[in-house]
């Protein structure tokens, strides 16, 4: 025996007042207008992951009230990337295989966005070094130019090179004595 499924809200308006009510009430309503979406995300943005196939519009209406509802949005544009890590830089956790904009955009927000990119580009790696040189604990492999940056900033950075360049070693035996010897006369 086959039940229908009892639509609860069948017309326009019972359906903007459950949203308004309850943002998440979206999840009992068969095919939704944009209009109805809009008010649900709206409502509470995390409504968003109840919505098949949001518009553009309705994805940014969510990502504008918290970046982290993006985790529940499919294949996001780009606009979409950015506009969810200027509201919460940290929302880049929630974005697979983001730009380098998106990147750049979330770690000059806060450096430790960093600690959610992989394989970030040399340029992502030095912003992140440029807001906060002990950032680099949190690149694998950086580049001489990344490793110089952090360790020119702070000769402390050095503890989280684990194979510092030539370049990054006769800096630090010829401007810092004392933590060249700390550093690799005791070993790491």
């Amino acid at each position: 025996m086959k039940y229908k499924r009892k639509e609860k809200y069948k017309t326009l308006e019972s359906q903007l007042a459950a949203v308004k009510k309850d943002g998440r009430a979206i999840e009992h309503i068969h095919n939704p207008s944009e209009e109805v979406q809009l008010k649900a995300v709206k409502k509470d943005c995390f409504a968003i992951q109840y919505i098949h196939n949001p518009s553009e519009d309705v994805q940014l209406a969510a990502v504008k009230q918290d970046g982290r509802a993006i985790e529940y949005i499919h294949n996001p544009s780009e606009d979409v990337q950015l506009e969810a890590v200027k509201q919460d830089c940290l929302a880049i956790e929630y974005i697979h295989n983001p730009s380098e904009d998106v990147q750049l955009k979330a770690v000059k927000q806060d450096c430790f966005a960093l600690w959610y990119i992989h394989n970030p580009s040399e340029d992502v790696q030095l912003e992140a070094v440029k807001q906060d040189c002990l950032a680099i604990e949190y690149i694998h492999n950086p580049s001489e130019d990344v490793q110089l940056k952090a360790v020119k900033e702070d000769v402390r950075a050095i503890k989280y090179i684990h194979n510092p360049s030539e370049e990054v070693i006769d800096f630090l035996k010829n401007e810092h004595i004392e933590i060249f010897d700390e550093h690799f006369e005791e070993g790491k």
